[in-house]
């Protein structure tokens, strides 16, 4: 509903969703306050409890994943700012609604809620490596620029600093623990008006960008499509069990768009380019959830019958 409001907003009157872009910055850290406050980090040493799904976890995302990335790439245009997005989008895995994806697809979403400030604080530290790497100097010119760095200290390093504050007053203080408790409403509703804010003020730049735009869409899908076949390898390698090995696909093939999207609309004017690719890849991204939640259960990790049949015979019990 959200996604639909905006793009009504944006394509009826250009200037006035245009206009909207102003608010994103604010509502976005409102929201991934409420999100970081929800990450265990207090209990990050749970993340390690399970090794064999840490150490798939962390293969996929930040070995495999980029040489996926790097791959796909080269269907692309040499444009530096379309690059960009792309390398920032599909570089770093989802910390908030893969969890809920999880969920829906009958994975293990414990596992997942576990390991997000790993995988928060892991990307964080990899991701300018992997810009450079994948960019060399235009990268590092790019995250030296004063706007990108107050986007990074303003949009995720205060959040992330209140989020664990609040964690530690919420360990100590009764009314700390209420007002976490209250903080998990959050993020449903700031997602959603920052979904409608993001769509209104970017859907005007897609329209304008959709030659280029529409060179990105096959790159988005094929990496949907090819994450869960390669996960389905390396939980089979790691031998995980079945909602382990889901939880895997969910984190493998969806992105942190959410997170890095305030860092390209803190670009300069040149380029623009990059935050449209990011929200073009969010529109992708959530249909694709949708077929994930559908096929990963059914088809990619399915129950094996030995398994189903103990179930049964445990609930008789």
């Amino acid at each position: 509903m959200a996604l639909a409001v905006g793009m009504g907003l944006g394509l009826w009157n250009s200037s006035f969703g245009a206009g909207l872009e102003y608010l994103i910055s604010p509502v976005l850290a409102v929201l991934l306050y409420s999100m970081f406050a929800q990450i265990p980090f207090l209990q990050l040493r749970e993340a390690f409890a399970n090794k064999r799904f840490t150490a798939a976890l962390l293969l996929v995302n930040f070995s495999i994943v980029p040489i996926v990335v790097w791959l796909l790439s080269f269907s692309l245009p040499e444009h530096s700012p379309l690059l960009l997005g792309v390398y920032l989008v599909l570089l770093t895995p989802c910390i908030d609604y893969v969890v809920v994806f999880t969920h829906l697809g009958r994975g293990n979403a414990r596992l997942v809620l576990a390991s997000t400030p790993l995988l928060l604080l892991t990307q964080m530290l990899l991701l300018p490596v992997y810009l450079w790497l994948f960019m060399g100097e235009q990268a590092a010119q790019v995250m030296s620029a004063e706007p990108f760095l107050e986007a990074f200290l303003v949009l995720i390093v205060f959040p992330l600093g209140l989020a664990l504050l609040t964690e530690f007053w919420a360990k100590r203080q009764r009314s700390g623990a209420i007002w976490l408790e209250v903080t998990a409403w959050f993020p449903v509703p700031f997602m959603a008006v920052t979904l409608l804010l993001v769509v209104a003020s970017q859907i005007g730049r897609i329209e304008e960008y959709l030659p280029v735009v529409e060179q990105v869409v096959p790159v988005y899908i094929a990496f949907m499509a090819i994450m869960p076949f390669l996960s389905r390898l390396i939980a089979y390698a790691f031998r995980l069990d079945t909602q382990a090995g889901r939880a895997r696909v969910f984190s493998a093939g969806t992105r942190n768009s959410l997170v890095v999207l305030p860092l390209a609309l803190a670009l300069p004017d040149g380029w623009i380019l990059a935050s449209v690719v990011i929200v073009t890849q969010t529109l992708v991204e959530l249909i694709g959830e949708l077929i994930y939640i559908r096929l990963v259960p059914s088809i990619i990790f399915q129950e094996s019958k030995s398994l189903e049949i103990s179930k049964v015979l445990s609930k008789k019990k």
